[in-house]
């Protein structure tokens, strides 16, 4: 019997690439199941470490519903404001307290009174913020800004990421008193490449519930479908899976899912050898192309992008190498600048440019997602 988590809809899932259910039926789930229900029970901060779209959100939310506690749930994304907004969003202000406060407002702690605030990205906090947010953590009150009366808190801090805040601490990036402070109860999601036995059920779910949506129903997938879903790294995660689902459904005949209806971030070519069984992970389609040289191997993917008439490809390969590095160096802008061979300001107006030193919103896996894991199977 598997256990389903799901996130309910809103106006924004469109945009988001927040994974939309989670289940837990691979082994090595059910034992993190259990894991999270016996941390939820306590009122430890929990922090939550996984990549994006492994579905930490819905962990957060499970961690409060099976808490009992009676106040609300408030998510909050620390990537998605600008150092000025997020300072009164979180801890709140006074009438007056900066130009267009034009009344007091409660800010997120206090929102969640009773309840759980959920802060997501923080990894994206600035070190001053992170100095007020140990303070509150500390004292369990807050003080709005333009205020000098703390408030009182009855909340629990639920925390994620997906960085490794150990690394962000011996790089300075993120406070080490801070760290151990959230780190109390910590739950790492596995990416669903390791938990290989919730994919098919996973895709099970998007069936019933996209088929639902789109009037589709006993649609089956045929066994070469299933075999490539079970070989496929998936680099996007749940949220990867559920578009893919989606736009089989839309594009299958007969109704049966075969591997061709299946659209994959990676080329279908790395994805051979699906034949070989579930733990098969995707890979180039012959050996000469694995032992080729990154520059040919360059040149071949943007060969296909090419062919393929895709469009914005100066663009998309710009957004694709700046994110790319800026990851892979955990977000240090002087070693990515270094690793790109461009000064740190050229680095800083590139960031800028794709929305990653801005409250810009995230682009979807599959705006990015074509050529992303190519150029970093290239750089290994």
């Amino acid at each position: 019997m598997s256990t389903v988590l799901t996130l309910a809809p809103s106006p924004g899932a469109a945009l988001s690439i927040r994974a939309k259910a989670l289940l837990f039926h691979d082994p090595r789930s059910v034992a993190l199941l259990q894991h999270v229900e016996r941390v939820a029970r306590s009122d430890a901060t929990v922090l939550i470490v996984g990549e994006t779209g492994t579905g930490k959100e819905l962990v957060a939310r499970h961690v409060h519903k099976v808490s009992g506690r009676p106040g609300p749930f408030v998510a909050v994304n620390c990537g998605a404001f600008s150092e000025s907004l997020i300072d009164a969003e979180l801890f709140g202000h006074e009438a007056g307290a900066f130009t267009g406060a034009a009344r007091a407002r409660a800010g997120w702690f206090e929102a969640a009174s009773g309840g759980t605030l959920f802060l997501d990205e923080i990894g994206d906090l600035s070190l001053a913020l992170q100095v007020k947010l140990l303070r509150v953590l500390q004292e369990r009150q807050v003080v709005r800004i333009g205020s000098t009366r703390p408030i009182g808190l009855d909340v629990r801090l639920v925390a994620a990421t997906n960085v490794e805040l150990e690394q962000a601490v011996q790089a300075q990036h993120f406070r080490a008193d801070l760290f151990y402070r959230l780190s109390v109860a910590r739950v790492a999601l596995p990416p669903l490449r390791e938990r290989a036995g919730d994919i098919l059920p996973l895709v099970e779910h998007f069936l019933a519930l996209y088929g639902d949506r789109l009037n589709l129903h006993d649609v089956a997938l045929s066994a070469e479908a299933r075999a490539c879903l079970l070989a496929y790294p998936w680099p996007g995660n749940i949220r990867e899976l559920e578009n893919a689902v989606h736009h089989a459904l839309i594009v299958c005949r007969d109704g049966v899912i075969r591997s061709s209806d299946l659209h994959f971030a990676l080329p279908l070519s790395m994805v051979r050898g699906a034949e070989a069984g579930p733990q098969t992970r995707a890979r180039p389609a012959d050996a000469h192309e694995e032992s080729a040289e990154p520059e040919s191997r360059l040149r071949t993917l943007f060969r296909e992008l090419i062919e393929a008439d895709h469009p914005r490809i100066f663009d998309l390969v710009e957004d694709v190498l700046v994110r790319t590095a800026y990851e892979h160096c955990r977000e240090n802008q002087v070693q990515a600048a270094r690793a790109l061979g461009v000064t740190r300001n050229t680095l800083r107006t590139l960031l800028k440019r794709i929305g990653l030193l801005r409250a810009d919103r995230v682009p979807e896996p599959a705006e990015t997602g074509a050529i992303r894991p190519a150029l970093q199977a290239i750089s290994t």
